[in-house]
C-alpha cells in the first residue's frame, strides 16, 4: 500500500529524504561526519562492476541497493546545504537585482490606489491581498483577520493564485479548442501568473502556489497528467533545495499543510452533499475547502497562536467570495495606465464597495462575542494531535484496526502528557 503510494509520487522520497538531512543537522550538527555518507558508493561501484553479470546495467541491477546509496547521497547534500545556510543565515545581503525590481514595480502598483475612495485601512487590506504589500497594515487589522480565522487571505499564496488561474481561465475561454491556441493559452495563463508572482515581491507562499501551478500547467502542455501530491512535493523541495530554513518559517508549514488537507479531505466533505446549483455550488465549495484547511492547520495555529476562531466557516465564506471578485478587478486597476483611470468610473466603484463590504464584515466578525478561544498547544501535544488526527483519518479510508487503535494511543499519550505536566507543576 504505501509503495505504491510513492511509486506514484516520486518526489516525496527526496523530499523525505532532504527533509530528514535538515533535522539532522539543525539538531544534531552532522556537517563533518556527514562525509561518511559517501563510503558506501565507490564500494558500491567497485563491488558491481566485478560482481555483475556480463550483459545487466550495473546501476538496475539491485534497485534496492541503488536506492539506498542514492539516499544517502541526498542526506549529505542536505546536510551540507544546511549547514552552509547555517552558517550565512544572519549575513546582511542587499536584495538582489531581481528582487528589487520586483519591489520598484510592487510600489508602482500600490501607488495606482490612491485613485480609490477608500479610507487608510481598506487601501492596506487591499494592497495586502492583491500584491503582498503589507507595509501600510496596522497591527490592529491583522490582529481581527486573526480573531475571525481568516488571516490566510492576508499571506497571498495558493487561495489568490487559484483566483488567479480561474480568471485567466475563463478570460482565455474564447481561445479556438485546437492544439495550437491550446499551447498558447496554457503558456500565456504561465506567463502571467509567474508575473503575479513578481509582482508580489517574490515571497514564499505565492512562489510554492506558482511553481505547483507551473508543473500542473507543463503537465496539460505536454498530455500528461499532474498528480497533486506529487505537484505538492516538488514544490516544496524546489523551495527547500533553495533554503533549507524554509522548513522552520510558519507561513511555509501553514501554506503546505493547509494545501496538503484540502487535497486530502476536500473531495470527500464535498461529496458529503450534491449541490447542482450553480449558483450555491461555489459556496459549498468555498465551505468544503475552509473545514478543510482549517482541520489541517487548527493545531498548528494553536502551537503559534494559542487561539482557535469559532466563527471561521461563517467568515470564510463571506470574505473568500469577496476577496475572489474583488483581487482580479483590483489586479487590472493597478494595471492600468493614469490617463485611463479617471474614465473607469464603473470598475472604481465596484472596487470600493467590494472593499468596504469585506471591511465591514471582518469588523462585524471580529466584535462577535467568543469569537477566539484559547487553544495553547506545545510540541508533544502538536506531534500527538496530528498522529491522532492522520491516523484516524487514514482508518475511515482503509478501515485496518490498527490504525484505530494508533489513533486512540496517540489521544491516550497526549492525556498522560498533560497529566504529567500538571503533576510537575504542582510539585
Amino acid at each position: 500500500m504505501v509503495a505504491e503510494e510513492l511509486q506514484r509520487r516520486p518526489f516525496s522520497r527526496p523530499l523525505f529524504l532532504w527533509i530528514t538531512g535538515i533535522l539532522l543537522q539543525v539538531f544534531f550538527p552532522l556537517q563533518r561526519l556527514s562525509v561518511w555518507l559517501l563510503l558506501p558508493v565507490p564500494i558500491a561501484l567497485t563491488l558491481s562492476f566485478c560482481f555483475s553479470p556480463k550483459n545487466a546495467i550495473p546501476p538496475y541491477h539491485s534497485r534496492w541497493v541503488w536506492g539506498a546509496l542514492f539516499s544517502c547521497i541526498l542526506i549529505f547534500m542536505s546536510i551540507q546545504a544546511t549547514a552552509y545556510t547555517e552558517q550565512h543565515l544572519y549575513d546582511h545581503r542587499e536584495p538582489g537585482w531581481l528582487q528589487r525590481q520586483a519591489q520598484v514595480l510592487q510600489t508602482r502598483m500600490v501607488h495606482k490606489l490612491e485613485y480609490l475612495r477608500l479610507s487608510d485601512d481598506e487601501k492596506a487590506i487591499l494592497a495586502t491581498i492583491t500584491v503582498s504589500y503589507r507595509r501600510m497594515l496596522s497591527r490592529e487589522v491583522s490582529q481581527q483577520f486573526s480573531i475571525i480565522g481568516v488571516s490566510h487571505i492576508l499571506s497571498v499564496s495558493g487561495f489568490h493564485v487559484g483566483i488567479l488561474y480561474g480568471f485567466l481561465s475563463l478570460l482565455f475561454s474564447f481561445f479556438p479548442k485546437n492544439s495550437l491556441f491550446r499551447w498558447i493559452k496554457l503558456i500565456l495563463i504561465l506567463l502571467l501568473l509567474w508575473t503575479f508572482a513578481f509582482i508580489t515581491g517574490l515571497c514564499v507562499a505565492t512562489v510554492r502556489a506558482t511553481l505547483m501551478s507551473s508543473i500542473y500547467l507543463s503537465g496539460q502542455i505536454f498530455h500528461r497528467s499532474s498528480e497533486r501530491y506529487n505537484s505538492l512535493a516538488a514544490s516544496a523541495f524546489i523551495l527547500l533545495v533553495y533554503n533549507p530554513f524554509y522548513l522552520f518559517d510558519i507561513g511555509f508549514q501553514l501554506s503546505f499543510i493547509a494545501v496538503l488537507f484540502i487535497f486530502w479531505l476536500q473531495p470527500s466533505l464535498s461529496r458529503l452533499a450534491k449541490v447542482r446549483n450553480p449558483l450555491l455550488a461555489v459556496p459549498w465549495d468555498v465551505l468544503t475547502i475552509t473545514v478543510a484547511a482549517q482541520i489541517g492547520t487548527t493545531f498548528l495555529c494553536g502551537d503559534y497562536f494559542e487561539r482557535f476562531s469559532t466563527v471561521f466557516l461563517m467568515s470564510n465564506l463571506f470574505l473568500s467570495l469577496l476577496a475572489t471578485a474583488a483581487i482580479p478587478l483590483a489586479l487590472i486597476w493597478m494595471m492600468l495606465p493614469d490617463g485611463i483611470m479617471p474614465w473607469l468610473g464603473i470598475l472604481k466603484w465596484v472596487i470600493e464597495q467590494l472593499m468596504h463590504c469585506f471591511v465591514m464584515f471582518v469588523e462585524r466578525f471580529s466584535m462577535v462575542p467568543g469569537a477566539a478561544q484559547a487553544l495553547p498547544f506545545d510540541f508533544v501535544t502538536l506531534i500527538c494531535s496530528y498522529a491522532a488526527l492522520c491516523l484516524l483519518l487514514l482508518y475511515f479510508r482503509y478501515r485496518q484496526a490498527w490504525m484505530l487503535n494508533a489513533s486512540l494511543g496517540s489521544v491516550l499519550m497526549i492525556t498522560c502528557w498533560h497529566l504529567y505536566m500538571r503533576f510537575t507543576a504542582f510539585q
